[in-house]
This record gives C-alpha cells, structure tokens and sequence, in this order.
C-alpha cells in the first residue's frame, strides 16, 4: 500500500501520554515519520524511544506540565492493563490508574497560557452492552453494566468534566488492536499454530478489532478535524463473531482444525493465567459510525485483510490518510 504525501505547515509538536505500550510506540514512530516533534510522558525512562521523555506520575503536576504549552495535540494512553484478575486490589488499580491521570491532565490543560488544541483520551469499547442482535455505534449504542463499564463511564466522566475550554476533548473508544509486534494478533496466532483455535463458548460473541495502521489513521483524522468531538468508537467497521475470527486464524496460522473451548474450561484457564474471561466472552459488536460518516477510509476494513497484511514482510512507517 503506497504512503500518500502528508502536506503540513510546520512540523507539529505531539505529548503522549504512557507510550510505553505497543500503541504508544507505534504513534511515536509515526509522527516521528512525519517530521513532527514528539515528547512522552513517562513513568521512567524509555531505552529507544525516539522521542523527548519526560517524567511524571501520572497523578500530581510537576515539571512535566509545561510541555503541554503551545501542543498541537495531547494523547492520553494511560490505564494499568486489564488482563489480571479483578480482585479488590486489581480493580482499584485500574480505575485509578485511568481517573488520576485523566484528572490530572485535565487540571494542567486549564490552567495553560497555550493549552493543546485537541486533548485525545483513550477509552474502551467495552463500554457498551454484550450485543449479540445488533452494532453499537455512538448514537445509539446501549451502555452495558458491570465492573469494566463502570470503570469506562467514570473514565469518560472525568474527562467531560474537565474545564478546558480552548481545548477540543475527544474520546477514543478503542477495541481491540491487532499489530505486527502487540495487541491481540500474537495470542491468538499462537493459540492456532497449537492447534487450539476451536471456538471459544460457542463462537456466536462478536469481536470488535482495529488494525494498527487503521488506529494511527484515525488518529491523525480526528487531530486534523475540528468539528469532531466527544466519544468516538475506533474499531473496524465489520467485527465479525469469534467462530468467523478463530477460522480465519486458522486459515493462515494453523493445521486446519482447531479444538473448541467450552464455557468452563476457559474460567479454568482464566484462573491459572490470572486473568478474567470478559475479555474473550463478551459480545463486542461496535462499529465506528462517527468515523464513517466524517468520511474516514479504513485500509483494513476486514478482519482478513488485516490478518493477510500482518502475515506479509515488515514495512516502514505506517501508512495513514490526511483528513
């Protein structure tokens, strides 16, 4: 896929917040490759991050406030991973981890001189029901119930009631991401090369994905549209259901057959991986009707497309489109 040009004044300055990730790493690449100016605030030192590093707690204000000043775009990545356990301890951490950093950005960006433009934080697409009968999209998705929604709707609630009025806020309801070197893409290949990518309880649950490439598109598409705010899903617009999802794995990565897993056997599993069964088990069937309608091309439109691209040799920066 040719890179198109990306024509642009002046090199942008970009704050990311928590790029320690895969994603975080991917988005510096990328506006690196753009000649853009990039600073990350982080936790402790990145070796190999081509970018300025910044320190911060992700709680108080501190030096690392003034790199907000005159910032064409700030993107919050913050929020301790969700792949544990939900005890007391856990929950409390990953709601805490994504309320005080949100907080304390939305603190800092009130008082700038010269806040960012556009203020982008992540978000999850968990937040709507277990859909199984139809797509949920932002007009009109139904907010579901349970520990991981509550802790989206109070995520999304602390950045709306940030003051920041110079400062576009935009929320990034973000499923789950399939990349050459993180996210999902790796588990999965796995579990079908070992000849385990069966169905998963079933398989009618629906997947929501996002290819990498499709992520940092819609970034840079949100950063240059003004007239775009509030929450915004960034999946692909075709999930399809885990029985669709693990036969198209094993298409390209394993022997042909994949032994089902029922309902119990991954709460078995879960316990000993420590990690919960939400994560495979709850119907996440949304689509990205804002992106859609603003006029977004997804590259990767279908969970084929993207798995044959992440199949294929390495390539350099990721391509993306201008709005």
């Amino acid at each position: 896929m040719n890179q198109p040009t990306v024509f642009k004044a002046r090199p942008r300055r970009i704050v990311i917040a928590a790029a320690g990730g895969f994603l975080g790493g991917s988005l510096v690449r990328w506006f690196r490759a753009q000649g853009d100016e990039v600073v990350v605030l982080v936790r402790r030192p990145m070796p190999g991050l081509d970018a300025k590093q910044v320190l911060w707690d992700g709680e108080t204000a501190g030096e690392w406030t003034t790199e907000l000043e005159g910032a064409d775009a700030l993107i919050n990545l913050a929020g301790r991973s969700v792949d544990c356990r939900y005890n007391a301890e856990n929950r409390r951490l990953i709601l805490e981890s994504r309320l005080k950093s949100t907080r304390v950005l939305g603190q800092v960006i009130g008082r700038c001189a010269r806040p960012p433009v556009v203020w982008l934080n992540s978000a999850s697409a968990t937040i709507y029901r277990h859909a199984e009968d139809r797509p949920m999209d932002e007009a009109t998705g139904e907010i579901g119930t349970g520990f991981s929604v509550d802790v989206c709707r109070a995520w999304e609630g602390e950045m709306e009631a940030a003051v920041t009025p110079k400062t576009r806020k935009v929320m990034l309801r973000i499923a789950m991401v399939l990349g050459r070197d993180g996210g999902v893409f790796v588990p999965f290949r796995m579990l079908a090369r070992l000849g385990l990518g069966g169905t998963l309880a079933g398989g009618r649950q629906y997947m929501s994905w996002l290819h990498e490439a499709d992520l940092i598109g819609a970034i840079e598409f949100l950063i240059r549209r003004p007239d775009i705010a509030g929450a915004v899903n960034l999946s692909a617009p075709n999930p399809v259901t885990n029985a669709e999802w693990m036969r198209e794995f094993r298409r390209r990565y394993g022997p042909g057959f994949g032994f089902p897993a029922a309902k119990w056997m991954l709460e078995v599993g879960a316990f000993f991986l420590r990690t919960e069964t939400e994560l495979l088990l709850k119907s996440r069937r949304v689509v990205p009707g804002r992106l859609l309608e603003a006029g977004y091309c997804f590259q990767f439109p279908d969970v084929g497309l993207a798995l044959d691209d992440l199949s294929g040799p390495g390539r350099g920066p990721l391509a993306t489109q201008v709005a």
